[in-house]
């Protein structure tokens, strides 16, 4: 009797995901079908309370595993894992891939000692967070900027609009610093929006760093928990929305699927009206 693919439902609350979602499709080759969910009528989660944020993810988590039936749930969002993560693994049986700054491998890339984390401010305030750099970077003179606009940035990208460099710099300077004779040699991207600016990042940045982009480590991540769960069932069985959907809590602009979620091999759109 035939099976049915594995399904993977990527969720964050816009468009960074994306960073993910193309590591995701490299790791896997086309043999694992993929679900994009952003929640656009949430959109910033910088903006809201870690209570009432809590809540809005359980309740926009709950209508997507419903409707998708995934065997697996990435959430390639930064500050909803440091902040939900734990709370979406007691609620739902399904297995989930969180994503939180790469500061562990930050702390063994660096030859000066000083690192740059960029993250949203929700993601900065967070207590998971300066755990990470206490257990794995103590050693190390952490530079942890919120940016308050880098995200928007990154959707404004997506949606076609230029970027403006000084925009982009006034973002990213704080992380470029002098400690002690030494610079900053690696910088952690610490939302899954940022990786959408690598290359702008690159040429505006005030001299030559690493960028850690964890998307590879988290599509590794993904496969290994696909294929420790053998997740394989009957036809029929999966959700009622199909692959390469990509599905929004709020209408988009022109009513169409974005161009930024077509050049990642989307090619439906499904809206879910959750309000805030």
């Amino acid at each position: 009797m035939s099976i049915r693919r594995q399904r993977v439902l990527m969720f964050d609350s816009g468009s960074g995901g994306l960073s993910v979602a193309r590591a995701v499709r490299e790791q896997f080759g086309g043999v694992t079908d993929l679900v994009y969910a952003a929640d656009t009528a949430g959109f910033p989660y910088g903006r809201w309370s870690e209570v009432m944020l809590v809540r809005r993810i359980l309740k926009v988590m709950r209508e997507l595993i419903t409707a998708v039936q995934p065997d697996c749930v990435v959430i390639a969002c930064n500050t909803a894992s440091t902040l939900a993560l734990d709370v979406l693994r007691e609620e739902f049986r399904v297995p989930f891939v969180g994503t939180v700054p790469a500061i562990k491998p930050a702390a063994a890339q660096t030859q000066t000692g000083v690192i740059g984390v960029l993250a949203t401010p929700g993601t900065v305030k967070r207590e998971y967070t300066r755990t990470l750099i206490h257990t794995y970077a103590f050693h190390c003179k952490v530079l942890l900027h919120g940016a308050p606009n880098l995200a928007e940035i990154a959707e404004r990208k997506l949606a076609g609009e230029a970027v403006d460099p000084a925009d982009l710099l006034a973002e990213i300077k704080p992380v470029f610093r002098m400690r002690g004779g030494n610079k900053t040699d690696v910088v952690v991207l610490g939302c899954t929006h940022y990786p959408l600016l690598l290359d702008e990042l690159k040429q505006v940045a005030p001299w030559p760093v690493e960028w850690i982009d964890p998307a590879p480590a988290i599509a590794r991540r993904t496969a290994f928990i696909l294929a420790d769960r053998g997740a394989h069932s009957q036809p029929g069985e999966g959700g009622s929305i199909s692959p390469d959907t990509v599905v929004l809590t709020s209408n988009p602009a022109g009513g169409q699927l974005p161009a930024g979620f077509k050049a990642m091999g989307f090619s439906t759109l499904k809206v879910l009206d959750i309000p805030v």
